[in-house]
């Protein structure tokens, strides 16, 4: 318990880690470090090219009623507004459902949109970036997302999901703004964004612990985060609980049908770049060599864990059974769900499952994830803990079975 909650520190000692900033840097080179002192051996730093981010200074300001200046945020990846700022009415389209976009209608065309965020870890939940695509697809100039959480002053964050070729200037706000913005009625705002693209190269962290045959499962959490906070659970806690359960189970990993792989991924929010590389250049009998991904993020925040199963009904069997016989009451849900870098393993034929605390709980400190207030006050040490030790008996049982098929 005393090393996993001082490696969990340390991890949030580097911030937010976004990507491609000195904090994503330095922690990098401290879990490429700790892996070799926990293991004896050491990871391979396998290069990711992508297309950098960072924000300068963003503002809006309302023009008209009670006018005003407001703190933004700009979403990951947004393009920047013209020097002199994007000037336009805002359409309020409430929680920003495609209905909603529907029933705003041609007022859409031109302007800047607000829309609610949403509790991430939920079923019904509808992502941030289907609704930035849907204002981009309707023509909007701008797009503005507000916070969620009761606390009015604490803004949202996240990526947009712009491209170089499809994009619009998007930021984040706090539920006061949004109610400052609207109370009034229609509201004219200024909009002024800056940012930086240019190149950038990051690392994965890809570690290898061979077992007597050719067969690897895949441990992984992604190193990344955003600069508002400490981004403590998301994913402060998957990479210290790697890091635990890689501690236990190593030493006997040489004794094992199958190897453990451990895979700390970079730039995962933005569009699960990492993750998306390392897959993208695995051979087809590389994939097929692959029993599981089981993927760490936000484990804790709340005691109670769920595998998001990716449409794998015999790796959802599996799970709830090893977790039952562990005396672990584990969740369930089963749909695709494009939200962690299981994601690309599922998509390219591997069962992989994410799991995370707190899923339908929206009262649960997983509500302050993509917000300052992401912090390590939030994770209790018994929370860390236990996550680490369903994680260590998954692994393990996956890589002593002789056999295993999930697919």
């Amino acid at each position: 318990m005393n090393a996993l909650m001082s490696d969990f520190h340390a991890i949030c000692d580097f911030g937010g880690r976004f990507a491609g900033g000195d904090g994503e840097a330095a922690a990098c080179e401290w879990l490429e470090a700790r892996l070799r002192q926990v293991t004896g051996e050491a990871p391979r730093r396998v290069p990711v090219d992508y297309r950098g981010w960072s924000r300068g200074e963003a503002v809006l300001e309302r023009l008209d009623g009670s006018g005003g200046t407001y703190d933004c945020i700009s979403l990951v990846r947004s393009p920047p507004t013209p020097d002199d700022g994007l000037e336009a009415d805002l359409i309020d389209v409430g929680r920003g459902t495609e209905a909603d976009f529907d029933a705003a209608g041609a007022a859409v065309d031109g302007n800047v949109v607000l829309v609610r965020h949403e509790y991430m870890f939920a079923a019904g939940t509808v992502h941030r970036r289907r609704k930035y695509a849907w204002a981009v697809d309707r023509g909007a100039a701008g797009f503005l997302i507000a916070s969620h959480l009761s606390d009015p002053d604490l803004p949202v964050t996240g990526s947009s999901g712009a491209t170089p070729e499809r994009g619009i200037p998007a930021a984040g706000i706090s539920a006061a703004t949004a109610q400052a913005l609207t109370r009034d009625g229609p509201a004219r705002v200024r909009l002024h964004s800056d940012v930086d693209e240019a190149p950038r190269r990051g690392h994965n962290l890809i570690l290898d612990l061979p077992g007597r045959s050719a067969e690897w499962v895949v441990l992984s959490a992604h190193i990344d985060g955003h600069h508002l906070a400490e981004s403590a659970m998301d994913n402060g806690t998957g990479l210290a609980a790697v890091l635990a359960a890689v501690s236990e189970v190593a030493p006997r990993v040489a004794s094992f049908e199958c190897g453990l792989r451990v895979g700390l991924f970079t730039v995962e929010e933005w569009a699960l770049t990492g993750s998306a590389d390392y897959v993208g250049g695995l051979s087809d009998e590389e994939l097929r060599a692959l029993r599981l991904n089981l993927n760490l993020d936000s484990v804790a925040g709340s005691p109670n864990l769920t595998a998001l199963t990716s449409d794998f009904p015999a790796l959802e069997t599996w799970l709830l059974e090893r977790a039952a016989a562990r005396g672990v009451e584990l969740g369930a849900h089963r749909p695709m769900m494009a939200n962690s870098d299981h994601y690309n393993f599922a998509r390219a034929g591997v069962p992989a499952a994410r799991l995370v605390a707190g899923f339908d709980e929206p009262e649960s400190n997983l509500r302050y994830v993509l917000t300052p207030a992401d912090t390590r006050d939030k994770v209790r040490a018994a929370e860390l803990a236990a996550a680490v030790d369903l994680t260590a008996r998954l692994v393990e049982d996956a890589c002593r079975m002789p056999e295993l098929d999930l697919r």
